[in-house]
């Protein structure tokens, strides 16, 4: 059944007004075409609800029925629609993320906040996930939006690219290799180094891109999170390759970050959400916010004669 808002609002107005030329004024429409709304919902209705004549006019008895019903739903839609415009000006609202654990950590919390800033009272749920989860949930409308490194193609997802992220050599600043400006993998000793899990997005980019250079790392140390390998480091158990985004210049105490070259190998950190979905507004809001995103790995200059794989 299709509702006539038009005509149930002009009926209110004309009703509430009693006089049709008030009624147009105050809808801005013309009279003739106040006239063809009222006549359009009899019409559809089989029914009268204005007596009208050259002098006057007047409700029918089902006119007066229908009054005080129509006059709260054109006052309850109005009042629903008005509240969802101004939420959409506002970018009120709130939403669900999915993001993998290393932005998480790093680049999420200064988002987080500036976020709040722009748009106190919005809520954002957070799942933080693996790549291939966040993919997952947002497929299954669980969330929005995602941050998650670049993953094969799916026709019913969108990505588009925020910063590449480039693989480190992180260690203590004791370590033997904690002064040089840049290493190569070659300059790694394996007996001290800690890997991540090989089901991690990133160990996987990462041992592709080397494999095609005739590069193969297998550490002593096996962990699965990122997060773990910092703390090993930490501790001074030894030294590990992780993206700029896992911790940021002096975040760590006595841990030292550093470019590695020949062959530099940055991941692609993406925003992801369904194609054809339309964000709502505390998402839009937040989106915005993030294509200002500060790019890890920006903050120490250091020149770098290699060639860039990207994964």
């Amino acid at each position: 059944m299709k509702i006539d808002f038009d005509g149930i609002q002009a009926f209110v107005t004309v009703a509430e007004l009693g006089a049709f030329n008030k009624a147009a004024d105050k809808l801005n429409i013309t009279q003739a075409a106040l006239t063809r709304r009222i006549q359009k919902l009899e019409s559809y209705l089989g029914l009268r609800l204005i007596h009208r004549t050259t002098r006057q006019m007047a409700l029918t008895t089902l006119g007066k029925e229908l009054l005080p019903k129509a006059r709260s739903w054109v006052h309850d839609l109005t009042t629903t629609l008005t509240e969802l415009k101004d939420t959409s000006r506002a970018s009120k609202g709130h939403f669900t993320l999915a993001c993998v654990p290393t932005m998480a950590a790093y680049i999420l919390p200064d988002l987080i906040q500036h976020y709040a800033k722009e748009y106190p009272g919005n809520r954002i749920k957070l799942i933080d996930a693996s790549a291939y989860e966040i993919r997952e949930a947002i497929l299954d409308q669980k969330a929005e939006i995602g941050l998650s490194v670049q993953g094969p193609k799916h026709p019913d997802l969108e990505e588009s690219l925020l910063f590449q992220d480039p693989l480190m050599f992180y260690c203590r600043d004791t370590h033997a290799l904690s002064r040089r400006q840049s290493v190569t993998w070659s300059d790694m000793n394996l007996n001290d180094l800690v890997v991540v899990s090989s089901f991690m997005a990133t160990r996987i980019f990462m041992d592709y891109q080397l494999a095609k250079r005739g590069i193969r790392l297998q550490g002593n140390y096996e962990v699965q999170h990122h997060a773990t390998a910092l703390n090993l480091v930490t501790t001074g158990v030894g030294c590990t390759i992780l993206p700029a985004s896992a911790c940021a210049d002096g975040e760590r105490k006595g841990v030292v970050r550093i470019p590695l070259v020949s062959p530099v190998v940055k991941r692609k950190i993406v925003l992801i959400q369904k194609k054809g979905a339309s964000l709502s507004p505390a998402a839009q809001a937040f989106c915005k916010i993030l294509k200002n995103i500060n790019r890890p790995g920006e903050q120490r200059k250091r020149p770098i004669n290699s060639k860039t794989a990207i994964i």
